[in-house]
C-alpha cells in the first residue's frame, strides 16, 4: 500500500509517476476513468485552508468517490482520542483519508494504524502536495525538466515548505537556494537527513552562506544574501512570513523578515524568463509586493490550479 506522507521517502521514479499523470488528468477533466467509485474517502483537517481542502473534495470527486469533510474539533480528536485509535476505527469504514494537522506524527501514526492509503494534506514539517505541484507547474510552463535549473526560496526558510523543496531537489537534482535571516534558516540535521554533505562553498559565494551537496548533483545553498540568491534563478518563490500556528510571533517575524521580498527590483537580477511562484495565501506588501504578484498571476493562480490535477494523479498513483 502507498501513502504520501513525505517527499523524503519518493523515488525519482515516483515523481515521475506522479507527474506522468497530470496532464490526462488535467486534459481530460470530467472525462477520464473513476478509480475511486464505490468508495468513501475523509479529509481531517485541524488547520482552516481554501485551496487543499477545495482541490481534495473536488479531485475526490471528479475520481469517483464520496466525501466526509472531518474537522478534527468536531470529532474525538478534539477530545483526545488518540490518533491511532481514531485510524483503527476509520480504517474499517472508509477507503483513504486527506490529513491537514499540525504534527507530522499524527499522519504517520495514522497511516501505520488504519490501513489505508494516507495523504499529508499539510503538516508543520512538510506540504509535500503542494511542492510536487509546484515542480509539475514549473515543467509544465517552462517545457522542460527541473533538472539542473536553479530555485530560489526567499523568507522563512525554517518551515514546512522550504523543507519539502529540499527533499526534492536532493532527488530530483537541481540547485535549491534557501535566501533568509539567521534564525529562518532550516536545520543542519534536516539537510544531513536529507542525503547532503556540508562542502566547500562555491566560487563568489558571500560570507554567511553555508553549501550542502547531493547524490544527485543538487545543491542546497543556504544564505541571508538575497540578492546574490537571487542572480541567475529560474524560479523565485516565496510563502508567507506568518505560518499557522507562529500568529503569536507576528511583531518579531514581521521585523526579521523584513526585505525578503520577491519585488521588481529582485526579479530583475534573476533570468530574464524567470518563472514567479507563490504557494498562497499571499500577503501583498510583505513576502511579495502587488505589481509582482499581478504580472505573474497568471503563473501563481495556474499553479493553485493544478493543486486539483497534481492532487488527483498522487491518489491514482496510489492506488495503482
Amino acid at each position: 500500500m502507498k501513502h504520501l506522507l513525505s517527499l523524503e521517502t519518493l523515488s525519482v521514479a515516483d515523481f515521475e509517476a506522479i507527474f506522468g499523470r497530470v496532464p490526462t488528468f488535467k486534459q481530460n477533466r470530467g472525462h477520464h476513468a473513476r478509480p475511486l467509485s464505490g468508495q468513501t474517502w475523509a479529509l481531517i483537517f485541524s488547520k482552516s485552508s481554501t485551496r487543499t481542502r477545495v482541490s481534495f473534495e473536488v479531485g475526490l470527486r471528479e475520481l469517483g468517490a464520496e466525501v466526509l469533510f472531518l474537522n478534527a474539533n468536531d470529532i474525538q480528536l478534539g477530545r483526545g482520542e488518540p490518533i491511532q485509535d481514531t485510524a483503527r476505527v476509520l480504517g474499517r469504514m472508509i477507503h483513504g483519508v486527506v490529513i491537514r494537522t499540525f504534527a507530522q506524527s499524527d499522519v504517520d501514526q495514522f497511516a501505520q494504524f488504519s490501513g489505508i492509503p494516507t495523504v499529508n494534506a499539510l503538516t508543520d514539517d512538510e506540504h509535500p502536495c503542494q511542492i510536487l505541484t509546484d515542480i509539475y507547474t514549473f515543467q509544465e510552463r517552462r517545457r522542460e525538466s527541473i533538472g539542473g535549473k536553479v530555485v530560489t526560496y526567499v523568507g522563512d526558510a525554517a518551515c514546512n515548505v522550504p523543507a519539502s523543496w529540499i527533499f526534492a531537489a536532493a532527488r530530483l537534482g537541481f540547485e535549491l537556494r534557501l535566501a533568509a535571516p539567521a534564525g529562518y534558516q532550516p536545520a543542519d540535521s534536516l539537510l544531513r537527513r536529507a542525503g547532503g554533505t556540508q562542502g566547500p562553498a562555491l566560487p563568489g559565494t558571500p560570507t554567511g552562506t553555508t553549501c550542502w551537496y547531493f547524490a544527485s548533483g543538487a545543491k542546497v545553498i543556504v544564505t541571508p544574501h538575497l540578492n546574490w540568491a537571487a542572480t541567475g534563478a529560474d524560479l523565485l518563490y516565496t510563502d508567507v512570513w506568518i505560518s499557522m500556528g507562529k500568529e503569536s510571533e507576528s511583531a518579531e517575524r514581521l521585523r526579521q523578515l523584513e526585505g525578503y521580498q520577491i519585488n521588481g527590483n529582485l526579479l530583475k537580477r534573476a533570468k530574464s524568463d524567470a518563472l514567479v511562484m507563490h504557494c498562497l495565501p499571499a500577503y501583498r506588501g510583505k513576502e511579495i509586493d502587488a505589481e509582482t504578484l499581478e504580472a505573474h498571476a497568471d503563473t501563481i493562480f495556474s499553479e493553485a490550479e493544478n493543486r486539483l490535477h497534481v492532487q488527483k494523479a498522487i491518489v491514482d498513483w496510489m492506488i495503482s
